[in-house]
């Protein structure tokens, strides 16, 4: 199963005939990046040692992650400024949440920075490909 082909089945998609790839690549990459900030912040809040900076970035992460993913899988209608307003916020949230992991040496964290990372440099991508109405 993959989410970039609901997108590319939705009646909208079909009718215009084109799918947009870097969206698909962003909404994809956010949707895995929520889960592995989620999992983040539970394994450090089990390290023994204060973590709690971590566990807020990686948790408003995996928030606006989300709510970028419902945003981008919606295909009926347009609402083409938030939706790249959203792609910008989800990659500064990611890059700030990478930065913070970065700081932290334990796998867990190592894993969600590099997901962030891959996940902003997607978002920053399909921003650029959209170009909402004036």
């Amino acid at each position: 199963m993959s989410i970039r082909k609901m997108i590319s089945l939705h009646p909208d998609v079909v009718k215009s005939g084109h799918v947009n790839q870097a969206l698909g690549d962003a909404v994809h990459h956010a949707m895995y990046c929520a889960k592995m900030c989620l999992s983040c912040a539970d394994a450090c809040a089990a390290e023994g040692m204060d973590m709690s900076q971590c566990i807020r970035v990686c948790s408003d992460c995996a928030d606006i992650c989300e709510t970028t993913t419902r945003l981008g899988l919606r295909r009926t209608g347009s609402n083409d400024h938030l939706l790249v307003e959203m792609l910008e916020l989800c990659a500064r949230a990611c890059e700030e949440c990478a930065a913070e992991c970065e700081t932290h040496d334990h796998e867990h964290c190592r894993l969600c920075a590099t997901m962030c990372r891959e996940c902003a440099a997607d978002c920053r991508r399909a921003a650029e490909s959209i170009t909402p109405a004036s």
